[in-house]
Order: structure tokens, then sequence, then C-alpha cells
């Protein structure tokens, strides 16, 4: 076996270059799209000069916050439905740990992440180095142990050697589509400039497949028997159908079955908002329809879905038998479900070839129809808005700006009150036009979200909603998608401090304290010029008092280059119900009778939801 003398970091940038993913239609693109980097002492020198030499190959971007560039590489391998991957580096101390909550948004959403951060000496003979964390009991401490629990895989190196397992293994983390997820190679910063003769094979050129596992004969089995004897199936549409490519087996399944379709955050716009067996959004920010289904439902077929509280009323909206189509076996194990473990196409696809003629009963979808109709009802007393309309409800902007955008456009969003009304009423015409952060549901995700999905789908046009408690937070990635030279259309929604959490405040019996602007020792912060602001990074921005307005803006922006921003003042108190519980702990002790009234009706609630 042959070898090649190469510095660590060199051998990493060489093993990246190489690796491949192969589509389902037989092409071949590189598995690394790029890599995110602020350069420092802890990285420049090796990592920095080894990247400079192979920038044609594995592209090297710029943030402006080691965090919100992590989001971009999220958002990236999200929108390119995990099969291409970034990069993400930064310097020791601060800039490794900005990292650690990107880290934790891909663990949580199991979306692949390369990050490698810069580490102390491994040679020690420097120590403590400049914004080196020493930990007095344990000398091989760095703050880098931070990212152990947020990842799926984690390697620190001390000799330049250890690459030749660590970066195989790190490779599974990042593309088993059952163990997906970011993966950590803390680079001491010595030891990325140390050579070492690596051997040549581990510089073969690799193309790797999506993994498609397909069911166990006793599950699969079983899973017919149960779907067989079900009068009243729903299907609850999760991100694993997207992730798998599963859209057309999703639709044919439904279709052919006549069952009637509900999809979580993630798995939103695997079907088509217009379907006829689309009945919307499932779970607490879901609507009364999908939600009334899925509690009526004598069998559910969760497809893809880790079924997280939101998705499942906190454990109590599933009263019927629940089957998970799951790729990872301890998702499957979830809410008492039958398991069927298996890759979401190949399973859909087998079971659905031994079902024949079975379909879900007409008065089941009746039912479905004349729900579904209630709820349009209800919606329509929500978003509608005049062309005159000032500070609009979030769910009239998101109409608004919903209608005013192409048919194939994506919205990008992540936490607040948008995830919510985003869930209810955003309509997306093509597969695949909701984007949403909302495993991890991080504040400042929007605008780094926005410019990864525009790199990874740059035909699409993207509009990224946020509101100004997440603007305030990560805005800087306006100035990188300007020098990015990208289009991109932002909507900002100012309600003057953090709305959603001043609403679940008040609902418990709290006072209006410390979340809206006017109700913190902060009142000098109420009047921001968020349009100049983002003006002065760039971007083309407008402030805009109207429904009418807004609508204008918007659809200008489409048909206008670069970064366009668009801030309009919304109701900070408006909300559109959906129909399920969600709990929600209130004390039990408190001066406040109204906090102590809230906490028996919640231990009541809680009782008459879940039963215990």
């Amino acid at each position: 076996m042959g070898t090649i003398r190469l510095t660590a970091a060199q051998a990493i940038t060489r093993y990246l270059i190489n690796q491949f993913v192969r589509l389902d239609d037989g092409s071949e693109l590189p598995l690394f799209a790029g890599v995110w980097a602020i350069f420092g002492h802890g990285n420049v020198a090796g990592l920095g000069e080894a990247l400079y030499h192979v920038q044609d190959q594995l592209p090297t971007y710029r943030g402006h916050n080691e965090q919100s560039m992590a989001h971009a590489a999220i958002a990236y391998a999200k929108a390119r439905r995990r099969q291409q991957i970034m990069v993400a580096t930064s310097s020791i101390g601060p800039g490794a740990t900005n990292m650690v909550t990107a880290a934790a948004v891909a663990h949580v959403n199991r979306i692949p992440l390369l990050l490698i951060p810069g580490d102390v000496f491994a040679s020690g003979l420097p120590d403590p180095v400049l914004q080196q964390a020493e930990d007095f009991a344990d000398g091989s401490v760095s703050v880098n142990d931070a990212f152990r629990p947020v990842s799926r895989y984690f390697h620190r190196i001390t000799r330049p050697e250890q690459l030749v397992q660590a970066l195989p293994r790190a490779m599974v983390a990042l593309t088993d589509p059952a163990y997906c997820g970011p993966a950590t190679i803390s680079l001491c910063q010595d030891v990325q400039s140390m050579a070492f003769d690596f051997p040549e094979a581990l510089f073969e050129r690799r193309s790797r497949s999506l993994r498609r596992p397909a069911p166990d004969a006793d599950e699969l089995e079983q899973a017919r028997d149960a779907l067989r004897a079900a009068r009243k199936p729903v299907i609850v549409a999760g991100g694993g159908v997207r992730y798998s490519r599963a859209e057309a087996a999703l639709q044919a399944f439904a279709e052919d079955h006549r069952i009637p379709v509900v999809e979580t955050q993630a798995g939103k716009s695997s079907l088509p908002a217009g379907h006829a067996l689309n009945y919307g959004a499932v779970g607490v920010t879901g609507v009364s329809c999908a939600n009334e289904l899925a509690r009526a439902a004598d069998l559910v077929l969760a497809v893809g879905s880790r079924l997280q509280d939101f998705t499942t009323g906190s454990n109590s909206l599933f009263k019927g038998r629940v089957i998970q189509l799951n790729v990872q076996a301890m998702d499957a194990a979830k809410y008492r479900a039958q398991p069927c473990i298996a890759d979401a196409r190949v399973g859909l696809e087998t079971i659905s070839a031994g079902l024949g003629d079975y379909q879900a009963d007409a008065q089941w979808l009746a039912f479905a129809d004349q729900a579904r109709e209630e709820w349009l009802g209800v919606q329509r007393q929500h978003v509608e808005a005049t062309d005159d309309q000032t500070i609009p409800s979030d769910a009239q902007v998101v109409t608004a700006v919903n209608r005013s955008v192409p048919q194939d456009a994506i919205v990008v969003a992540a936490a607040g009150s948008l995830p919510a009304e985003l869930h209810k009423h955003w309509n997306s015409a093509d597969v695949g036009g909701y984007h949403l952060e909302y495993g991890y549901s991080c504040m400042g995700y929007e605008i780094a979200g926005g410019v990864g999905v525009k790199l990874a789908e740059p035909e699409r046009e993207v509009v990224v909603l946020v509101g100004d408690g997440s603007y305030l937070m990560l805005n800087s990635d306006i100035a990188t998608a300007v020098s990015l030279g990208l289009e991109l259309t932002v909507v900002v929604l100012d309600n003057r401090g953090f709305s959603c959490i001043n609403r679940l405040q008040m609902a418990t019996g709290g006072a209006n304290f410390n979340n809206l602007l006017r109700d913190t020792r902060n009142q000098g912060l109420a009047e921001i010029d968020f349009a100049a602001h983002a003006g002065s990074m760039g971007a083309r921005a407008e402030q805009v008092e109207t429904i009418g307005e807004l609508k204008a803006a918007v659809a200008a922006a489409s048909s206008r280059d670069g970064v366009n921003v668009i801030v309009i003042d919304t109701d900070p108190v408006h909300s559109t119900p959906g129909n399920c519980w969600w709990e929600v702990e209130v004390p039990e002790v408190s001066a406040r009778s109204e906090v102590v009234d809230k906490h028996r009706a919640a231990v009541a609630t809680r009782i008459r939801e879940r039963g215990y």
C-alpha cells in the first residue's frame, strides 16, 4: 500500500474532496458542497492554508458569526434533503462555542453537519493559550467537550494518524439515514500542521448512495394486518418523507388506499397543499381539521416522524393504534407504537403492495372533508385583510406574502409565533416549498437558513419570515447574502418584543413581564429602524405600513436581484387556534391568584387529555 505525506489539515481536505453522492438518477455530485469558515489563531495556519489549495473543488465561504454560518450549512443540507453536506470551521474559544448551538440544531433535526473547531495544543507546552478555558481538575478538557452531547460522533485529534479511523467514522454519522446528525472533528491547532505518511487508500474516490433498508417480514405483515383492520386511518407525514425522497410514494399510497394525510412541521409540503387528501398541519401548531382526524383515527401511520410533543399534543392526541414507519429504531419505539423499521419510500411501497384494494371507509373521508370545510371557514376569519389594514396579525402577513410570491417559492422560518401561523396558513403549491427549523426552534436561524436554502436551490425564490426578536439575535447574514450576490427576500415582522412567549406568559396566569419591550426596563429600545439597519448592510430595505403595501413590496422583490428586506409592524396578541392541547407546567404556589387558578386548570386538563 502506497503512502502520501500530508499535514492533518491537508489530509482532511483531500479526503473531503474525494467523497461523492450518487443520486437516484445515477448522476453524481460532490458530497461536500463547501466550507463555512471564520479563521482565527486556532485554524488559519493549518486548516486555512489547506483549504486555500482546494478552493476550486471545495469552496470556502466566509460568514460573520460562527453560529449563523453553521446554520447556513444546516439549511443547505436540509434543503438538499441530506444528500449533500457542508462544513463549518472555527478557531478555538468563542468561535468554537458559538457553533455548539448550531450543533444542537443539527442534532435535534437529524441533519448532517461536519464541524471542525480548532482546539488547544496537543503538546500542552504553551498552555494556557489565548482563549483556552482551563479545568483545574482535568487537564485534558477544553471547551470543545461541549460538542460531545450534541454530536453523533466526536473525536479530538491529538495525532494526525488518528484521522485514518476518525474520518470514515465521521462519515457514518453524516450519511447513515438512521444515525444521521452532526460530526465534530476537534482539531488541535498544532496537530493541524503536523505531517504523517497517510495510506493512499484513504483518499480513494468514494461514491455513496442513500441506503434504503426494507422492513422486516414480520413487522411488515403486522403493519399490513393493522391497516386492513382499520376503518379510519390517517397518515402523519414527517421529515423522513422528505429525506427519503418519498413524496411520490406517499401520494400514491394515500390515493390508492384513500387515506387522509396530515403533516408535521418537518413533513409539510410533502404533498402539495391543494391535494385532495392533504388535510393540513397536525399538532400544537396545526389546524383543527387535522387534529380532529388524528384524534378520531383508529390507526395512525406515522411516516418518518420522531413524534415530538408538538406533533402528539404532549402524547395525548392519538387515541388509536400507532404504526411507526421509521428508519430509526429508537423513533419507532415511541408513543406505544408498533414498529416498522424501514426507509420511508421502500416501506410505503412494500406495505402498499400487500394491501390489495384496501381503502379507508368512505364515511371517514366524508368526515375529513366536513372537518376541512369547517376549518377553512375559521381560517378565513383569521387571514383575510383589506389592503389598507395596518398592524396586521402574523396570520394575515403570512397569507399576504404567500399570495405574492411565485408558486414554487420556498419559505424559511424558525422560532416564535411564525411557525404556528406558517404551519397553519402557508400553502405550498409545489413539493418542498416549506423550510422550518422547529426541532430546536432556534431563534436566529432564519436569515442564515435563507442563505443556505438559496445556495442549495438557486433556481427557486426564497423568502425568509423573521420576527424582530430573532432579527436582533442574528442578522449579519444579510451582509453575507449581499456579498455572495444572492437573491433573497426577508420579511421582518416587528411586534416589538417576544410576543409568542408573552402570550404563553398570559395563558399561564403570569403578568406581562420582560417579553414585550414595553414591559421591560429597556423601553428605550422600542423604536428600532430595521429597514435602515438592513440597508446599512447593502440590502434594498423598506418599511411598509399596510397589507396592500406589503403585497406590492413582496411582488416587486420577486422581480429584482439582490437582497430585499421588507419591514412591517404587526399585532403581538393575535394567534390562530388549532384545537390541540400542549402540556406546560404552571406553578402550584404563587402570590398571584391567577397563577394558582391556572395550575388547577392545567392539572385537570392534563388528566382529561392524557388520562394521567
